[in-house]
C-alpha cells in the first residue's frame, strides 16, 4: 500500500490516479497509524512552505514523517513535498522545513517565475526512479523556489533554467521530484511506475 498525506496541499487525486495507473494500490490519508503501517510515503505539494509546515504540525505528521523515513521506508516528495525535507526556505522571510536533508530552498532570481511547462533533466546519479529513462527527458515543472542540497552526491538529475538547479534527489530511501510526475505523460507514469515496483 503507498500512502499519499493529505496535509491540505496539492493535487492529491492526480498523484494517486497516476500511481493507480501504473498499478499501485493507494490510500489519500490524514490518518497516522494508517501512514505507520503503509508500504511506501508520497508527499505531494503545491504552494508555500510556512502554511505546509503548519499544517504538518497542526495534524502531527512531522514526526510520524521523520519516523517512517528512519524505518527505512520508501519516501518520495513531489515539489513542494521535496522542498519540504530540507532545514530550511527563504520563501516569506526564512523558514524551517523538516530538516530530514541538509540544504536549503531558494527563489529564482531574475527569471520569469514560476517556472510553468517542460523542461529537460540532465540525469547526473541514477537514481532507482530514473531508471529506463532517457537522460535528457522533458518532464513538467511548476515553481518558484528550488532545492539547494549541501551534499552534492544526493543531486539525481539537474535542469536549466537561468541557473542550473536540481530537479531530483535521491538518498538511500528518500527520493524527491522538483517536477509533477503525474503531468509528465509517459515520462512521468515510468518514473512513479519505478517507485511503485522499489
Amino acid at each position: 500500500m503507498i500512502t499519499i498525506i493529505d496535509y491540505g496541499s496539492g493535487n492529491l487525486r492526480s498523484v494517486q490516479k497516476a500511481l493507480e495507473h501504473v498499478g499501485a494500490q493507494t490510500q489519500i490519508t490524514q490518518n497516522i497509524d494508517a501512514i505507520r503501517a503503509a508500504d511506501k510515503i508520497v508527499l505531494p505539494g503545491v504552494g508555500a512552505m510556512q502554511p505546509a509546515m503548519d499544517k504538518l504540525r497542526e495534524l502531527n505528521l512531522i514526526h510520524v514523517i521523520k519516523d517512517t523515513i528512519a524505518q527505512g521506508k520508501p519516501f518520495l516528495g513531489i515539489c513542494l513535498g521535496l522542498q519540504l525535507l530540507f532545514e530550511k526556505s527563504e520563501e516569506g522571510g526564512e523558514v524551517s522545513g523538516l530538516g530530514i536533508l541538509k540544504g536549503e530552498v531558494l527563489k529564482f532570481r531574475q527569471l520569469k517565475i514560476p517556472q510553468i511547462g517542460w523542461n529537460q533533466i540532465s540525469v547526473k546519479n541514477q537514481s532507482p526512479l530514473l531508471a529506463n529513462i532517457k537522460p535528457q527527458s522533458f518532464v513538467y515543472f511548476c515553481h518558484s523556489y528550488f532545492v539547494k542540497p549541501a551534499d552534492k552526491n544526493i543531486i539525481a538529475s539537474s535542469t536549466e533554467y537561468g541557473i542550473e538547479f536540481t530537479s531530483s534527489i535521491w538518498k538511500k530511501n528518500i527520493f524527491g521530484l522538483q517536477f509533477h510526475p503525474e503531468k509528465s505523460q509517459t515520462i512521468g507514469l515510468q518514473i512513479l511506475k519505478n517507485f511503485v515496483t522499489l
